[in-house]
């Protein structure tokens, strides 16, 4: 570990001299590229200088005990009981920071969230998980598009479908994929009862072209009346797009925009993203056995997580994670969901590299 690290030490300060290059400052894409690599290994190469100062003062202290006796010797005992805890915790940050890190973390995703059992109240509970992203999505400075939407009659949504984009989103809402649960009492409810309803939430990476080639060949795109809400022209005009990949049988319609063009676009991009989705876990089944392994499988017939109102009570039952202010959580507080659940992820795959 130790010779791997030195390496990677060296290769920071290689690129950081090149970061100080005028020629390199004078080629923004280049620039670009080897910023992104420097920022890559910071973290690790901080955390690798932290260890080897406290090795350092941990040699010292041990000469140092050799001369020391009675109130001094004792002291010198105590800083290095101090230094050998902070030494064993920055070698398990180390082992972190050189776990593989996933391909994809830094990529944008597509959302889909549709209300599950429950009718009304499960569409509802769409609409509050789609405004609890967008407001997390907001302590992060992420962009969040609407792609596609169906509205219910009594507000939230049957379906709607959304990107969000910026820096390391996959890295975060990947753990959000599966089935939600929510228990409450309906507005709607004369006697007081709690009931129970869910909605699905799909999280997938946002494909370029270069990430899928699709063949034009393949699709078949059919144009229509839009229905539902809708303005002028919405309605009035063949605008809506339903496009079909012969191949797989995947389906994606869009009719929220009034121009066939921008329908179109909309829809290609739910298109690439569920093709990647179907593709990598079609190709990686032993990846994803890991993940499953890890924090539960995200698939979307497994409840993942329970919201109980009357009791205030956020669970997530990959990790038998409790917390007691799920007013907080609703509104967009996600971190203290989300980081237990990274945290998890990689003490299981420490536990297999150290097997």
């Amino acid at each position: 570990m130790l010779d791997k690290l030195v390496s990677i030490e060296e290769k920071y300060h290689e690129l950081t001299g090149q970061l100080s290059d005028p020629q390199i400052i004078a080629d923004p894409p280049l620039f670009q590229k080897l910023a992104k690599a420097s920022a890559a290994i910071s973290e690790l190469v901080d955390t690798y200088q932290q260890y080897k100062r406290v090795c350092e003062d941990l040699a010292t202290a041990a000469e140092m005990m050799k001369e020391e006796t009675g109130a001094a010797a004792d002291l010198l005992f105590s800083e290095m009981k101090q230094l050998e805890t902070e030494k064993e915790q920055l070698t398990e940050k180390i082992k972190i920071l050189l776990l593989p890190k996933d391909p994809h973390d830094d990529k944008n995703v597509i959302v889909e969230i549709r209300a599950g059992t429950g009718g009304e109240e499960a569409a509802l509970f769409a609409g509050d998980l789609f405004r609890m992203y967008t407001r997390y999505g907001e302590t992060k400075g992420w962009h969040i598009e609407i792609l596609s939407m169906s509205e219910a009659e009594r507000g939230g949504f049957k379906e709607i479908i959304f990107t969000v984009e910026g820096n390391r989103v996959y890295s975060r809402m990947k753990y959000e994929s599966g089935v939600h649960r929510v228990q409450r009492v309906p507005e709607t409810e004369a006697n007081g009862r709690i009931h129970t309803s869910a909605a699905t939430v799909a999280v997938l990476i946002q494909a370029e072209e270069v990430d899928v080639n699709i063949n034009p060949n393949d699709l078949r795109v059919d144009v229509y009346r839009a229905s539902g809400h809708g303005g002028q022209c919405v309605n009035t005009t063949d605008s809506a797009v339903r496009i079909t990949h012969l191949p797989t049988g995947v389906v994606v319609t869009c009719q929220d925009e009034k121009s066939q063009l921008k329908n179109k676009e909309k829809a290609m991009k739910v298109l690439r993203a569920r093709l990647l989705e179907k593709f990598s876990s079609e190709q990686h089944e032993e990846i994803a056995q890991a993940r499953r392994d890890m924090v539960g499988s995200g698939d979307r017939s497994e409840r993942i997580r329970t919201y109980n109102f009357p009791q205030n009570r956020l669970t997530d039952h990959r990790i038998n994670l409790t917390l007691y202010h799920l007013d907080s959580n609703i509104n967009g507080n996600l971190d203290e969901v989300i980081e237990p659940l990274i945290t998890a992820a990689q003490a299981e795959r420490l536990q297999h590299v150290d097997q």
